[in-house]
């Protein structure tokens, strides 16, 4: 009947389109299709057709058969208070607008007044009252327009109704994707919850407390839904209603089919879910067949039930292009490379002789207890690896580096003082942290050194994929009892910081030859980009309460010497001294060479470290990293400041190929608690 079709469109060509002459064609094209099917009685098809077009050439002709009067016939020619396009595109926008803020503000005054009962807070009434104002306002201009722009009152132009055409699939499309993406985040939120009370035995009320905190993840969906329903009544009520029945009809049984399907995979799940060890892999897995399903069914049945199911639109190619670049960079960026691992397999074990150490699991304090003349410390910091792919060679470079360092200097122990990873995304292309992590643990036990860590502002980022306690956790798995080489505490002091230690190195005859603090300078304070925190009080008061119980116990003043990853403020004051060649400060090597704003990137909060570290008179020498350019070495009030030379390929750009400031710091500490320190620049390695 693609014949009936063409001639309709002929005669309707100059007409403008509205519920009554929509009514029309639809009664001259049935009408014609009866009249054909008269005609083939007598006539081939190509003779009974070519009959149909001469009979019924002209709109009068063809209306006065479907039974419509010459009045009705001028009225529809009438073309006068037709709406153009563009008259179109200014009323579907006012209306579309009223639309998305009427169905936001529902959902939010849905939201809240479902708060309101679940947890009897008047708090959300507060919410509740403010969203119901914009949807209140909005429901009742919804109300006007209706009346203004119903289709009884429209005659909507040939562009303007392709226009119209063209919004109403758009809006029946994207009410059917909205759909299929709700009803997967409930049956995701509800088997989520079923689970989490099967594997943690909660009760009920516990079950919908929890499935509904995490709402909001699907409160937008809801908003897409809602939004694309309204939109496609408005234009549907422009439909002939012989498709409206269509679509309703293949609409319902989407849903009833997906809701079917849902039932039975999740049921099935759990009822196997004793059998199944990981369940939840299995339920994703059907969330993928289930949107390959959805995809296939956009591609062929719901063609039937739109004009032009498939429409080529350049920008929402190039958005969806964008989000799933987007989405597939970021799951990659959260994936770990392992390209590296066999580096790490294969790392030789660096020879040294073995000192007693012992754990106590009261207070988290490792014992060091050497015979040795002279006992070495390397401290590293800023490795910076990478995790990923696309730094797979600067990580090799950055674990190479650190081979070198300490199979040439042999040292007893290896002080890793922060930012050994680097989860940014930016530059590493990764915002994995557990990964590297956990390939360096692996590579300092095939070294066999013993080595302590504690964290920059870059190892627990916020964007990282591993938090603070499963960092923790990962360092406690690869810790002493496991690794015996790896000193991180079991039990932590109750203060600030993500790893305060102490580890304390004793000569044969068990006296205290020197006191290793290691404190975390922790990273952000969260009041913007790089505003870096600082060592807090409840810190230095545990460090000052071990330095007097040192005293105490060895009847003197312990020698100590304090690590962490970022400046204090006396790092910036000392070296401005030593740029006025102040004889304040006593330099000894190095220099700084950062190339940012500042030379010196402490934080802008004072800590109290330095000053109770002077008053104590234990401490004598200071380390940290941070500032990768940074390597000088000073005396400032007793106190040696030094910077650990760096060894970051990567976060920096175009530090891979900078080497002066590579390197490691050895400290060689003596019997008598003397010590020296030296830079150990890698470039001078051969």
């Amino acid at each position: 009947m693609k014949d009936i079709d063409s001639i309709i469109q002929i005669l309707f060509e100059n007409i403008a389109h509205t519920k009554k002459t929509d009514k029309a064609r639809h009664d001259i094209k049935e009408a014609l299709k009866k009249q054909f099917e008269k005609e083939l009685k007598n006539h081939n098809s190509i003779q009974a057709m070519g009959l149909i077009m001469t009979k019924y050439d002209t709109l009068e002709k063809a209306g006065e058969l479907a039974g419509y009067s010459k009045d009705d016939i001028k009225a529809w020619k009438d073309n006068k208070h037709s709406v153009s396009k563009k008259e179109f595109q200014k009323i579907v926008r006012k209306v579309r607008w009223n639309i998305y803020i009427f169905a936001m503000g529902l959902i939010f005054c849905i939201v809240s007044v479902a708060n309101l009962m679940l947890f009897s807070d008047l708090f959300y009434l507060a919410p509740m009252v403010v969203f119901a104002i914009p949807t209140i306002v909005c429901f009742r201009k919804g109300k006007k327009y209706k009346a203004i722009y119903d289709y009884e009152h429209l005659r909507l132009s040939t562009e303007a109704y392709e226009f119209y055409q063209l919004l109403s699939d758009r809006y029946s499309k994207r009410l059917l994707n909205s759909v299929y993406i709700l009803i997967v985040g409930f049956f995701v939120l509800l088997f989520s919850g079923i689970t989490f009370r099967i594997q943690a035995k909660s009760k009920p009320g516990e079950i919908v407390q929890i499935i509904w905190m995490n709402i909001p993840m699907i409160e937008f969906v809801m908003y897409l839904v809602l939004k694309n329903f309204l939109c496609r009544k408005w234009f549907w009520d422009y439909k002939e209603k012989q498709i409206q029945e269509k679509y309703i009809k293949s609409f319902l049984k989407v849903i009833c089919v997906s809701v079917l399907y849902w039932i039975l995979v999740s049921g099935l799940l759990l009822l196997l879910h004793s059998k199944i060890e990981f369940l939840n892999n299995y339920f994703f897995a059907a969330v993928i067949l289930y949107f390959v399903g959805c995809f296939v069914y956009n591609l062929t049945a719901r063609k039937k039930i739109v004009k032009r199911n498939l429409v080529r639109n350049k920008r929402r190619i190039v958005f969806i292009g964008i989000l799933v670049v987007a989405v597939s960079s970021y799951e990659l960026m959260q994936t770990g490379s392992w390209l590296i691992q066999p580096y790490v397999s294969s790392v030789p074990r660096v020879s040294h002789k073995e000192d007693k150490i012992k754990y106590n699991d009261d207070n988290g304090v490792y014992t060091i207890t050497t015979d040795k003349k002279d006992f070495k410390i390397l401290q590293l910091t800023d490795i910076h690896l990478g995790g990923s792919t696309v730094s797979a060679m600067k990580d090799y470079k950055a674990l190479k580096a650190v081979y070198k360092l300490i199979s040439k200097t042999h040292p007893d122990l290896v002080v890793v003082t922060g930012d050994l990873v680097f989860p940014l995304g930016v530059m590493s292309f990764s915002l994995n942290n557990t990964t590297p992590m956990i390939q360096f643990a692996s590579f300092m036990r095939n070294i066999g050194i013993p080595w302590a860590f504690l964290y920059g502002n870059h190892d627990t980022e916020n964007v990282a994929n591993g938090s603070v306690e499963t960092v923790k956790d990962i360092f406690k798995a690869a810790s002493f009892k496991t690794s015996q080489n790896l000193l991180y505490p079991y039990v932590q002091p109750d203060i600030t910081g993500r790893n305060n230690q102490l580890i304390e190195l004793r000569n044969e005859d068990g006296s205290l030859n020197q006191a290793l603090f290691l404190l975390d300078s922790n990273d952000y304070t969260g009041s913007g980009v790089n505003d870096y925190d600082y060592i807090h009080d409840d810190e230095i008061a545990w460090y000052k309460k071990q330095v007097q119980r040192l005293n105490a116990l060895e009847k003197k003043t312990v020698s100590s010497m304090l690590f962490f990853h970022m400046p204090l403020q006396e790092y910036r004051t000392a070296y401005e001294l030593y740029e006025k060649k102040s004889d304040k400060v006593t330099y000894f090597f190095g220099e700084n060479g950062e190339k940012m704003i500042d030379k010196v990137c402490c934080s802008d909060y004072p800590s109290k470290l330095f000053n109770t570290a002077v008053e104590l008179g234990s401490t004598k020498a200071m380390f940290c990293g941070h500032d990768h350019y940074n390597n000088l070495s000073v005396e400032y009030k007793g106190i040696r400041l030094t910077y650990g030379m760096s060894i970051d390929y990567l976060a920096m750009p175009g530090i891979e190929n900078d080497t002066k400031q590579r390197g490691g710091t050895l400290i060689t500490v003596h019997k008598d608690s003397t010590y020296d320190i030296r830079q150990v620049p890698l470039s001078l390695m051969q």
